[in-house]
């Protein structure tokens, strides 16, 4: 069972890697701040904890000093391997940062599997460019010509993608929330497609991001749920933070909020493309907010579809749905 004091280390060591490229936008640092003012474990302040992390006074070597356990040690290294891949391939900031972790936790051969997988889910992410950084395309930018949109395959495709990442919430294995954010990657990456577009990764990241969805910020959330719930206890030991009933309550909040995400993100996406790229950023914000309270209520609807799909979800399944076209 971990301490107080290792799980406010697990939290403090997900943002150090969600601010580890040093070039998180305004909207992803709003959006990291949103969720550590919301969260509130009772073991710690999320909050002073995130202040803190910015302000130098919860280094990194205090945050592994804190890991006191093997266990919770390699727990710490998948998570941050699961915010530096979020939206793609660590940059140069994070791979530093990662190699850095690696040898101040003591991690070897252990870590081996959960690198591969998480460079697999990473590697399968859209990239019709060669670079990730690029700035949307101008609204003006004219698109390919392509059969009639099929919008009722694209409704269903979107309602596809929001059960599988509310299962994957379901899940105790880091990989599944790891695959959340590219699997929303590629939904919007096949919507921008089926209008004439071919997006890159870069085009992708900010367009998610700039609607409030912040990329790194849902990793963190994911993975925060997962430790309060005592989801991920099945690595740390059992009872690892509360009981099941408060597991149980929590992870069906994840399951909700990443299946309203997902949604959202897809209709917002259906819409955009569909208007040629032509929505202010205001409107693409209320849009999105909008279409985030639609799928709250749409939840309820699909809940046990969600359930069922945890239920026949595999490790390996999820590694093929993020390497899937």
């Amino acid at each position: 069972m971990t301490t107080p004091v290792e799980q406010r280390a697990l939290f403090g060591l997900l943002l150090h890697a969600a601010i580890a490229d040093g070039v998180k936008s305004d909207a992803e640092r709003s959006a990291l701040k949103r969720i550590t003012e919301g969260f509130a474990p009772d073991a710690f302040n999320p909050w002073t904890l995130y202040q803190e992390v910015l302000a130098g006074r919860y280094p990194i070597d205090a945050v592994v000093a804190d890991l006191t356990t093997p266990a919770s040690r390699l727990l710490a290294y998948e998570m941050a391997l699961g915010v530096c891949e979020t939206d793609g391939p660590p940059n140069a900031a994070e791979q530093r940062f990662l190699t850095d972790l690696k040898a101040r936790l003591a991690l070897r051969n252990e870590a081996d599997a959960s690198q591969h997988n998480a460079e697999v889910v990473a590697q399968a992410l859209p990239a019709a460019a060669p670079t990730s950084g690029a700035a949307p395309a101008s609204p003006a930018e004219t698109p390919a010509k392509v059969a009639p949109v099929d919008t009722a395959a694209l409704d269903k495709s979107i309602l596809n993608h929001a059960i599988l990442t509310g299962a994957l919430e379901l899940l105790p294995q880091s990989l599944a929330t790891m695959a959340v954010v590219p699997l929303q990657m590629k939904l919007v990456y096949g919507i921008g497609k089926a209008h004439g577009y071919t997006l890159d990764r870069g085009h992708i990241r900010d367009f998610i991001a700039t609607a409030g969805a912040g990329l790194a910020a849902q990793a963190v959330e994911g993975y925060a749920r997962k430790l309060v719930g005592g989801l991920l206890g099945g690595m740390l030991g059992k009872g690892m933070i509360g009981n099941l009933g408060r597991a149980a309550a929590t992870t069906a909040t994840g399951a909700a909020i990443t299946f309203a995400a997902t949604y959202a993100i897809g209709q917002l996406a259906l819409r955009y493309y569909a208007g040629g790229r032509r929505m202010e950023t205001a409107v693409l914000k209320d849009t999105y907010r909008t279409l985030l309270d639609d799928g709250r209520r749409l939840f309820g609807v699909h809940r046990s579809d969600i359930e069922h799909r945890a239920a026949t979800l595999t490790p390996t399944e999820v590694i093929n749905l993020v390497r899937q076209p």
